[in-house]
Order: structure tokens, then sequence, then C-alpha cells
């Protein structure tokens, strides 16, 4: 009897300490449980970094792409609503495109064109970006007219505004309204009626002549377009590329090539031309209406009769009342010749002088070539234009000298290019819109900088 009490304390004995270890085992597994999840939730830390794609994205603008820099992946934006800047960058996930959604890659943008972007805001991170919808494009546009006065510009027989905040570019920099040229092929980006950026797409480079003093008062021919009266130590803008560069006087001359970069200065050597003897050609006008007025180098001819001039080009300007003013270029090159004038009826809504760039016509004999400019402003006899700054740099007016700075020429009222010159520097040029408010105007622009082939 003893010996079964014996047997079954020692089973209840074993059973409790096996469910003891049994206990042990379950805390203990509990406790390492609750540690390691202790341990993961420690090493959650929140370091605000979110991993994008695609579509991640909280804002969306439609802007001016101001900057694109590819070594620090960013790019910066004008907003048009607030007109601030702001940088985004991006990285392989963000997406660009044409104004359709097409795919395209980054280097079929550039600085000017007005985009639609989606971006994450809180990281300042670019998801895509593509070419507006919304937005309008006049791609290298010769024939524009910009007014300063008024900020507008025609194109195509349309008017648009030109705000404050319209941005100008050259070669991927931003530049002022002021540099550009009327020489300039530009491209237009705006929406609606008004432009929101302008791009230099070929620009304009300077012509000097040198050991020219036997054609001084003859006549430049750069392509088939320009065509200036030669003057000592002229320095003439002109659209950059290659042109056949034709000198005259007196029938003498001869013909030259060059080619002019954007921003720099050239030199043309036209001492080995020969100045032949004087030679006159008899031209007798025909002038429609007959009782216009006819100017030939800035002095009034009788039109009725023969006119005797020299071989070369002479410029020839038209007037009569009701009639729109015509000036334009005659070349001279045989004995006799016939040249028919005509002028068109001034409309109601038109100015009665404008520019005509057409030729004149003429016999065999004789030859006229197009105009590149019209005598429309008004000369003062007083009020001054000064140049003020920067100093001890050459000034140019028109492509004609006027002196170094500070220095002073007469007001006459239109646009003008006032070209700065210094010897070791950059040539710059900027394009004013002279009053005709009867008052001195004065200009200070910014200092020449030093030129890249000096530096170097």
């Amino acid at each position: 009897m003893n010996k079964r009490y014996l047997m079954k304390a020692v089973a209840c004995i074993w059973l409790m300490t096996m469910l003891s270890i049994t206990g042990c085992g379950q805390k203990a597994a509990t406790e390492g449980n609750t540690e390691t999840q202790t341990q993961t939730e420690e090493e959650r830390v929140d370091t605000g970094f979110v991993v994008t794609n695609p579509d991640s994205y909280d804002s969306a603008d439609t802007a001016v792409l101001v900057d694109i820099n590819e070594i620090d992946k960013t790019v910066t934006l004008l907003n048009l609503d607030l007109c601030r800047r702001y940088t985004l960058s991006m990285d392989g996930t963000t997406r660009f495109g044409d104004k359709y959604g097409k795919a395209i890659s980054l280097d079929q943008l550039q600085e000017g064109d007005i985009v639609d972007v989606t971006f994450l805001k809180t990281q300042k991170h670019l998801t895509s970006m593509q070419l507006a919808q919304a937005a309008w494009q006049y791609d290298n546009v010769e024939r524009y007219e910009l007014n300063a006065v008024r900020h507008e510009v025609s194109i195509g027989g349309e008017t648009y505004k030109l705000s404050e905040d319209t941005q100008y570019f050259s070669q991927g920099h931003s530049i002022e309204e002021i540099d550009l040229n009327p020489s300039d092929i530009l491209t237009f980006h705006g929406i609606d009626s008004t432009v929101l950026s302008v791009i230099v797409e070929k620009g304009h480079g300077y012509l000097r002549l040198v050991n020219d003093e036997n054609f001084v008062g003859g006549w430049l021919e750069i392509g088939q377009t320009q065509i200036v009266r030669i003057t000592e130590d002229m320095l003439v803008t002109v659209p950059e590329g290659s042109y056949q560069v034709d000198i005259s006087r007196s029938g003498g001359g001869g013909t030259k090539y060059v080619v002019i970069n954007r921003n720099e200065e050239t030199t043309l050597d036209i001492g080995d031309l020969e100045i032949a003897e004087a030679k006159y050609g008899m031209v007798l006008f025909s002038m429609s209406p007959a009782d216009a007025e006819l100017y030939i180098d800035g002095s009034q001819v009788d039109p009725s009769q023969p006119v005797s001039l020299e071989y070369g080009i002479h410029q020839i300007i038209a007037k009569a009342d009701g009639y729109k003013s015509l000036t334009q270029y005659l070349r001279v090159g045989q004995e006799s010749a016939g040249v028919d004038v005509q002028l068109d009826k001034v409309d109601s809504d038109s100015e009665e002088s404008t520019e005509n760039s057409s030729s004149a016509g003429s016999s065999s004999t004789g030859t006229a070539s197009g105009s590149t400019s019209a005598t429309t402003d008004t000369t003062t006899t007083y009020y001054r234009v000064h140049i003020d700054a920067p100093e001890n740099v050459e000034v140019y007016l028109d492509g004609n000298y006027v002196g170094i700075s500070p220095c002073s020429f007469k007001k006459t009222s239109g646009s003008h290019v006032i070209t700065l010159r210094k010897s070791g520097y950059e040539t710059r040029s900027y394009t004013v819109q002279v009053d005709d408010e009867q008052k001195d105007v004065s200009y200070s622009f910014v200092d020449l900088t030093v030129s890249s082939q000096t530096s170097k």
C-alpha cells in the first residue's frame, strides 16, 4: 500500500516538473518575441524619404522652362500665375513628352518652351514634363515688328502682348528684350494673346571694313537684303551666316566673302580693290503720279529731265501728297536707263510714309535693288540722346561711328541700334525706341565683358 502511494507521489512530482519547464519555455519564447518586436519597431525610424515612381505627384503646373542643368539634374521653371521661379530635381523615373503625350528625351526640350509639369512639392521632385497643350508657337520668324513702347509684337498680321515677365533666350542663356536686333530670327511661344518667351534662333554679329578710305561715300551690299552707305569707321550689324559682299564706288570696287558669327566682330580688308575712273549714265524716270517729288542721295531732282548719275548704287526717295512714300536703291551700270516709279495711295487706316523693299522697274540698261529701310523718323535740331555708361567705349548709331562714351548725338525718334565696342571686350548692341518728346534722353548700359579669346 505504501509502495502504491510512493509511486503516485513520484508521478505527481514528475508531472509538476514538466509543466514548470513548459511554462518557462513559453514565457521565454513570449519574452523573446516581444524583445524582437520592440527591436524592429525601434529600427523603423521615419527618415522622410519617399520612394518615387512614374505616377508619384501631388502638384501640377503650366510654366516656362527657364533652365536645364544636366549636371545637377535639375530644371528651373517660371510659374505663370505668380511669376516666380522654382527648381525641381529629376531622375530616371522622370518622364518627358511632346504636346501630344508622345515620349521624347530631355534633349528635345529647350529653354523657353512652355511645359505642363507634375511634381512632388514636398520632395521638389519632377515627375513628368511635356510641351503644354494650350501653348502656341511660331518658329524661325524673320518678319516681325517689335514695339517696345506699346509692349507688342506683330507676327503674320496678328498682334500679341509682351509682358514684364516675358522671357528672352539666346544660346540657352537669359537675355533682355533690349538685346534683340531687328535682323535676328526668332521663335515665339505664348498662350492666348500673350507672348511668354522669345528664343533667338539666328542672332547677329558685326562687320568692320579696313583700308576702306577710297570707298567712303560708296555702297556696301551684304547678301541680298542689306545695303548701307560706307562711312568712316563704320561697324555694321549683320545677321550671322555666310555672305557675298559687294563694295562699289564710282564704278569701281569688287566682291568679297565673309562669315559672320554670333556676337563676334569680323574685319574685311578691301584695300586691294581698285577705284575705276568715274563713269556716268543717264537715267530717265517715269513717275506715277506725275507730280511726285524725287530725291536722289538726299538731293531733289527734276524727274521730267534725264538725270546724270555716277556708276554705282544710289538711294531714291519719291513723295506725293495722298500717296505712300517710297524709298529704294538704284544701281547704275550702263550709259542709259529707264526707271518706272509708282507710288501707292494712302489707305484711310495707314500711315503716309511706309517702307517699300520692292525693286523699281528698269530697262535692260539699268537695274534697281531692294531697300532695307524707310526714312520715316523725325530729327530734332536741339534735343539729344546721351550715352553715359559704360565709359571709354566706342559708340555706333545704326552702324555709324558717334564717338567715345560718354557722348551724345542728335535725337531721332524711332527704332535705332546702339552698338558699344572696345578692344579686348565683347561687342554689344542694343535696340532702343527713341520717343518724339521734346527733351533729351539718356541711356546707361552694363559694362562690356572681357572677350573669351582675350581671357584665354
